[in-house]
């Protein structure tokens, strides 16, 4: 052959071996561990490396076993300072002990590549922990200069909770009043400033309406036009990140670059729960998984491709629900439980949807610990539409009272509760916390985990009207139930994981 023509050749080879990498570089996975059937550590980090294209992980936390195991394996590994942990750390001496107690006994060895501090701190509405998240960042990222670590990266990653209600199609998309400035403008400049991404969670999943299935799960659909910016929509997860896209370009930063920590859809739960299946969950995290990776980016994101985190690498049996213990792309065996095009060597064996077991747990990461838990309530055979949000009975004063104050400064019409108004009466907590829970819920987007609220809320297929009155909590009267009617209620995007 010609040398011109194996030059030619040569090169064509280069470039698709480029384009592979480009194609497969930027998937990672959520490596949770709320399960007690999971397989050690050391197999997980063997497995990954031999039979998939994985080549990144994000823990929620900073277990030692997990991260010895990851040594010499060129695995990228994001670890997590805990909800809990990390306002200390906005000192710079207990952020440099962390360090030393938390990276250096691992790094370089395993490829520590990111610190994830907290999880979703905004949507906790914990004023101790939004005060100390930025300065807790920019003191571990110091503490990392000062050991001569300049190749690991701190940020956060945040739900979409943060975008302001009501903003309409994703071109119109901002953050909340009163974060815009004072929260988001300088967490965005230190991104700039330290070259870090912004983490968003991304979930069509708890966006989605009985009419938005196709539109959420990638599949065919007439899609959704932005009349702002005359693009067409023809999935949610673009609509959704181009929604943060413009909120961050609204406060000058829209060169701060983007990664998706978190996404995913169940493959088993309840009977009757929208849109679990395990159809469903091939189809959209296979379909995310080509589409991120294509570099066609999004309609106001062009040409280009976003690292994402697929929620999560295996079923965890301790989640408190059966959707929650089926986010997984593998058992606990390391079988498949359905192949999105990441196994080396061919494909899965099979899809298997069985779910997985276990006892009940309190505690969770990722969206196990987004959403009610279901049993608190009974629940009758659901009703497409008809949900309400209802606080716990469980619930204490003190909780609802909070919630009633964010609910109220969020936008919310609070109205109805006040004196004379329709539903002021019966004059108690309970009482108020359910309809303005419920109209946050319904104002938001009808989703579980809109109705979270720090695990004092529940989502119900049961009239309010019965459940109150039989509880004597409530008379619902003239009260009127909030009609969700605009981008998010009608599972265009999706604000998530309220306190």
């Amino acid at each position: 052959m010609e040398p011109k023509k194996l030059l030619l050749l040569f090169l064509f080879f280069l470039f698709h071996s480029a384009c592979h990498v480009i194609l497969t570089a930027a998937i990672g996975v959520n490596y949770g561990t709320v399960a007690d059937n999971l397989p050690p550590p050391s197999q997980v980090a063997t497995f990954l490396k031999t039979k998939t294209t994985i080549d990144r992980v994000k823990i929620f936390d900073t277990n030692p076993d997990v991260l010895r195991a990851f040594a010499n394996t060129g695995i990228a590994v994001t670890v997590t300072v805990g909800n809990g942990d990390f306002p200390p750390l906005a000192k710079l001496p207990a952020a440099q002990s962390w360090v030393a107690d938390n990276i250096l006994p691992f790094y370089p060895r395993t490829n520590i590549n990111r610190i994830a501090v907290g999880n979703e701190i905004l949507a906790t509405s914990d004023k101790d922990l939004i005060a100390h998240l930025l300065p807790a960042m920019k003191a571990l990222h110091s503490a990392l200069n000062l050991a001569n670590i300049t190749a690991i990266q701190v940020s956060t990653p945040h739900s979409l909770g943060i975008l302001a209600p009501n903003t309409g199609p994703p071109s119109l998309g901002q953050f909340r009043t009163g974060y815009d400035k004072i929260i988001f403008e300088p967490i965005l400049e230190y991104h700039r400033q330290t070259k870090s991404p912004f983490l968003v969670n991304p979930y069509p999943f708890f966006g989605l309406s009985p009419d938005t299935l196709n539109y959420a799960t990638f599949k065919p659909n007439g899609g959704v036009f932005d009349n702002a910016t005359g693009m067409n929509y023809t999935n949610m997860f673009d609509a959704q990140m181009d929604a943060v896209f413009s909120a961050m370009k609204k406060v000058g930063y829209e060169d701060v670059d983007l990664v998706v920590a978190e996404t995913g859809w169940p493959s088993a739960g309840d009977p009757n729960q929208l849109g679990v299946s395990l159809e469903n969950a091939v189809s959209y995290n296979g379909n995310l998984i080509r589409h991120v990776s294509s570099g066609k980016g999004t309609p106001l994101m062009p040409n280009r491709t976003f690292e994402t985190y697929i929620f999560a690498l295996f079923n965890e049996n301790l989640k408190p629900t059966l959707s929650e213990q089926n986010y997984g792309l593998f058992k606990p065996d390391l079988d498949p439980v359905y192949d999105v095009g990441l196994l080396r060597n061919g494909q899965a064996q099979g899809p298997t949807s069985g779910p997985a077991s276990g006892p009940s747990a309190s505690t969770a990461t990722g969206p196990a610990a987004m959403g009610p838990t279901p049993d608190v309530v009974a629940q009758p055979p659901s009703v497409a539409g008809k949900r309400w949000c209802v606080p716990k009975p469980n619930a204490t004063e003190a909780a609802l009272q909070k919630n009633i104050d964010y609910v109220c400064s969020s936008g919310v019409d609070c109205k109805p509760i006040q004196n004379g108004g329709p539903c002021f009466e019966p004059n108690s907590v309970k009482s108020h916390a359910a309809y303005v829970m419920n109209a946050y819920y319904q104002d938001h987007g009808p989703q579980d985990i809109n109705c979270d609220f720090n695990g004092t809320g529940v989502v119900t297929t049961t009239d309010p009207s019965k459940l109150y009155i039989s509880a004597k909590i409530n008379n619902i009267g003239n009260c009127k139930i909030n009609k969700a009617n605009n981008w998010a209620a009608r599972g265009r995007l999706q604000n998530v994981h309220v306190p």
